[in-house]
């Protein structure tokens, strides 16, 4: 750690942490076959080590969202292929911060009547929850850091780093970017 970044959950604890949560969703969807529907694109690394983790059959789709005007209001943009109508839906979610993507995306599925929702998320920011959101299952609660690695990106890099890594100065992301993904992956020093 150099001061401009921190690894703050190391790639064998999130593996440790999805296998309990893969075990508690077994647990409770046994016999159920529920759909897993995982937030792109930063679900994609949790949900992939989430399913290998879930012992009950399951099926897994996607649904891609894309954000616009100045609101950032939220659409849509790739849905679904299975039918959510009468089935148990687990939305997997990377992370869940003021809880109004969430909020939004729960009304979008709850109107295909599914049998049931429950949602999944890796990380859980809770200071700054603006909408109070149902979160059934979650991985840890973290604070107010900006993240990277393991499906969190900045400008669409650092998504494929194995642990979590709170960057501490913003401002010198774009300056340190170069030497940031060696230190992250264990092949360089700061």
């Amino acid at each position: 750690m150099n001061g401009h970044y921190l690894e703050v959950v190391e790639a064998e604890a999130l593996h440790r942490r999805i296998c309990e949560l893969g075990a508690t969703i077994s647990a409770d969807y046994s016999g159920l076959n529920p759909v897993l529907v995982g937030v792109l694109k930063g679900s994609v690394p949790f949900i992939a080590d989430l399913i290998r983790c879930i012992d009950t059959p399951h099926e897994v789709d996607f649904l891609l969202l894309t954000r616009f005007g100045s609101k950032g209001r939220v659409a849509v943009a790739m849905d679904t292929a299975i039918s959510l109508e009468g089935r148990h839906v687990l939305l997997v979610e990377d992370i869940v911060d003021t809880g109004l993507t969430l909020s939004t995306l729960r009304r979008n599925l709850s109107v295909r009547q599914p049998e049931s929702l429950r949602t999944v998320a890796l990380l859980d920011k809770v200071p700054r929850r603006i909408v109070d959101v149902p979160l059934e299952y979650r991985g840890f609660e973290i604070g107010d850091e900006f993240l990277v690695g393991y499906g969190l990106d900045w400008e669409g890099r650092y998504r494929n780093l194995p642990g979590l890594w709170a960057v501490m100065q913003m401002d010198r992301l774009q300056d340190i970017h170069e030497t940031f993904p060696a230190v992250a992956f264990g092949s360089g020093t700061t």
